[in-house]
């Protein structure tokens, strides 16, 4: 996906013109597969790896660079972007562009591109292994075994067979998570606020709905796939907890602060979320004792954010963000 533009008021001609007398200097500042840096290098731009730089030495560095490739952990902000005088390009090799202020980029002329797709494969196998963990208490058995205790008889989980699933956000990754989920002989229910979805669904043999709440009354199994914006932040609360069923799960494998993570702190310890499941945080790594406090609930699985951390997602990855720029730059 491409936002922006390249350039404004510079013509496509007197472009290659200005890319033939000086080499555009990359700067990328978060781990990618070597094949981004190998593609970009192949086709004339001067790349400079620094992966982890801290904010300080990255706002000393950006100046000097025409194109700034991150990942989820380098936030660009108004600050980032101002500072990078020379900057016409920002990617982001990987889906979400919630850790880039797209809006004053692109006020600023500066075109910014990602990799929606790449990684929809891993995200969406990653979701249905943790919703199978969850469901099983994988967990708590794990951690009971780990401590030389057989807990066989202790806790006891629950079958996904025939249980409502509500996929909430129906793009690339929710609608493989809903053909895997269907054959697990689940019920699946969509929810997308997008014109286009009704009819993917459809085609997917997926029940659409647009009335989140309703579906969210129903469903056994709850897992989130939507972009953070304005209007996903804290889209589960203590209100629609509250009106979830006893026993629901809860999965997230898009963005930690879609769920208010406090409040569902709050209703695993009630009993009413019967376990979780979680690829993300709000903070990551966790800063507070609370979120400490949901890391290590028995009926809580967390990973690190690892949810496009498989070879081939990386891989793709690394080539389609590469492309993305190359396609910005009129170079393909």
């Amino acid at each position: 996906m491409v936002v922006g533009v390249w350039w404004p008021g510079l013509g496509a001609e007197a472009w290659l013109i200005a890319f033939r007398e000086a080499r555009l200097r990359v700067l990328v500042t978060d781990p990618v597969d070597e094949r981004l840096i190998r593609i970009l290098e192949s086709h004339g731009l001067e790349v400079d790896y620094r992966p982890g730089v801290a904010r300080e030495e990255l706002l000393k560095l950006v100046p000097g660079y025409d194109i700034l490739v991150v990942r989820s952990r380098t936030k660009v902000d108004r600050e980032v972007i101002e500072a990078g005088r020379r900057l016409r390009l920002i990617a982001r090799a990987g889906v979400g562009l919630d850790n880039i202020d797209v809006e004053y980029a692109v006020k600023r002329g500066v075109t910014v591109v990602n990799a929606p797709g790449a990684a929809a494969q891993s995200v969406a196998e990653l979701t249905i292994g943790l919703m199978i963990a969850a469901a099983r208490l994988f967990k708590a058995h794990i951690v009971a075994l780990e401590k030389g205790e057989w807990s066989k008889g202790r806790w006891r989980g629950v079958e996904l067979a025939g249980k409502t699933l509500l996929v909430v956000g129906l793009g690339r990754i929710g609608l493989r998570v809903a053909r895997m989920a269907k054959c697990l002989g689940m019920r699946v229910v969509g929810y997308d606020v997008v014109d286009a979805a009704a009819e993917r669904a459809r085609e997917a043999g997926v029940e659409f709905t647009r009335d989140l709440r309703g579906a969210l009354r129903e469903a056994d199994v709850v897992t989130l796939h939507v972009p953070l914006t304005r209007d996903t932040y804290h889209m589960i609360n203590r209100e629609t907890l509250e009106e979830m069923k006893e026993g629901v799960i809860i999965v997230n494998t898009a963005r930690g602060p879609v769920i208010d993570t406090r409040a569902l702190l709050e209703y695993l310890e009630k009993g009413k979320v019967f376990a979780a499941a979680l690829d993300v945080l709000e903070h990551e790594p966790p800063r507070e004792e609370w979120e400490w406090r949901l890391v290590r609930h028995p009926r809580v699985i967390v990973t690190p954010h690892i949810g496009a951390e498989t070879r081939e997602a990386r891989a793709r990855v690394a080539e389609e963000t590469a492309y993305a720029i190359l396609e910005a730059l009129g170079l393909r």
